[in-house]
């Protein structure tokens, strides 16, 4: 018989050693918790960042959760950005702060914004917080007057493993792919920055030249001349196909329909048909954002009005070329289309993509009949790149292959569903497919989670993190399993 239970079969036991008995049982139980699941975050001195009000949120959240590996996940994950990937500083004496991916020492415009994305909510607790997230928003600024273009810059005009691509290398940019979203997640960060902290101080002359430049090369992609009306091509010596386009360098011939064209997707790889309908959906409330931006704080009532008819002609374009009609499932979103009746019905595991469109997207509610249409082709094994193993099931893309599950798009599948059970089992998926890390990573295969790629990639973190305060917000009742 344990110790334990021949104290509590004690004769004579009172309330008193009940309850030190209890405390006692509670005290082991912590450390047996703390040995198996000891924490995988940086030692306190060795943080890139930290936020007071971020660190009072992981306790809070914690104390929510009944499942220990779960709260594991969550205080490892959640303030990952912070603790590995934010270079905090100044330039010009403003704030400025540069947010690698990971694994990866660049950064990306459309990582380093949804990495700090979810901690915006609390900079009103926080003011250095607040502060560290101007800096990205003038960094990104810096970065699209340099080249709108390029989705990846280095820290400084240091050059990169690609500057031989045969494009317009410039040494301050890791990469020069051209994605729409790209330019689109910037306005997001910023938007959602004014409108939670009605902070303005970043929204300078040097960030509204850069917007003109979002919106001009937006125009100049929707190629209204043709496939080559473009200053942008890219070509690379490669052995994978979607590192590289077509026709030396100008994609896939496209019909100019008023859609905009993305050289590459979200997840760096080549489009098919070049105009790619979720970014072109990202793009429309983007533009709406900045409309209102640039009215409300920079009283440029023309640029709102050149916003806001560029948007319409983007949305019309995909209500009329976007959708289309599936033998199965009915009116869908496709995924890519050309303007000449080519389309692509599949989806990508990265963001944006089909399933994440409430989530990006405020006019598209996770009710609307196509997006659910949609939701229910994407996640079935009709979407070519839906994969179901022994281990899990969800999108995968080719940018890692076939068979290969993306910790995103089960997020991404949480984050847009109002079913707690769908919900649940989402994290349970997450929670058993970490392959005992204690993070989430880009992808892993679907019959064997310890089989997996980038051990350090904090976007998929910290998204994790916002899913599970997300929850314990809305669905508390989730996280007691």
């Amino acid at each position: 018989m344990t110790s334990r239970r021949k104290f509590l079969y004690t004769g004579g036991l009172g309330l008193l050693g009940v309850s030190m008995a209890q405390s006692a049982v509670g005290s082991r139980l912590l450390d047996f918790q703390l040995e198996l699941y000891p924490s995988k975050r940086p030692l306190l001195a060795q943080r890139k960042f930290t936020s007071p009000a971020v660190e009072s949120l992981i306790q809070q959240v914690k104390g929510q959760i009944k499942n220990p590996k779960l709260a594991w996940l969550f205080e490892n994950c959640y303030p990952n950005t912070l603790d590995t990937t934010v270079h905090f500083g100044r330039r010009n004496n403003q704030p400025d702060t540069f947010v690698i991916t990971g694994d990866i020492d660049a950064m990306w415009l459309r990582d380093s914004s949804a990495q700090v994305y979810p901690y915006v909510a609390l900079c009103a607790k926080d003011p250095k917080l607040s502060e560290m997230i101007e800096g990205v928003i003038r960094r990104q600024t810096h970065c699209i007057q340099i080249d709108p273009y390029a989705n990846a810059f280095n820290r400084e005009a240091t050059g990169s493993y690609w500057e031989k691509d045969n494009t317009r290398m410039l040494p301050e940019l890791h990469e020069r792919k051209w994605e729409i979203d790209s330019l689109c997640y910037p306005i997001r960060l910023a938007h959602h920055y004014w409108k939670t902290t009605g902070q303005t101080q970043a929204f300078t002359g040097e960030w509204r030249n850069a917007m003109r430049a979002v919106v001009q090369t937006f125009r100049q992609q929707q190629r209204k001349n043709g496939t080559k009306d473009t200053p942008y091509t890219f070509t690379r010596q490669t052995d994978r196909a979607a590192d590289t386009l077509m026709n030396f360098g100008y994609g896939n011939p496209i019909q100019p329909v008023g859609l905009i064209c993305s050289a590459f997707r979200p997840s760096d790889d080549a489009t098919v048909l070049s105009f790619l309908i979720p970014s072109n959906l990202f793009v429309v409330e983007s533009l709406r954002q900045l409309a209102e931006m640039s009215t409300q704080i920079n009283n440029d009532s023309a640029f709102a009005t050149e916003c806001l008819a560029l948007a319409d002609e983007v949305m019309a374009a995909v209500q009329r070329y976007g959708i289309v009609e599936h033998p199965k499932y009915g009116a869908v979103y496709a995924y890519e289309v050309d303007g000449f009746g080519g389309r692509l019905l599949m989806d990508d595991s990265n963001v944006p993509n089909l399933l994440a469109l409430p989530y990006l997207c405020s006019f598209i509610k996770t009710t609307d009949p196509i997006y659910q249409n949609t939701r229910r082709l994407v996640l079935s094994e009709d979407n070519p790149y839906y994969f179901k193993g022994t281990a899990a099931a969800g999108l995968g893309g080719p940018h890692v292959g076939i068979d290969w599950i993306w910790p995103l798009s089960l997020i991404t599948q949480a984050l847009t569903t109002s079913d707690p059970e769908e919900i649940k089992s989402c994290i349970e998926t997450l929670v058993r497919t970490d392959a005992d890390t204690g993070f989430m990573h880009e992808a892993f295969h679907k019959n064997d989670p310890k089989q997996f790629t980038r051990a350090w990639f904090a976007w998929a973190n910290t998204l994790f993190g916002e899913l599970i305060v997300q929850t314990a917000g809305k669905y508390p009742e989730i996280l007691r399993f």
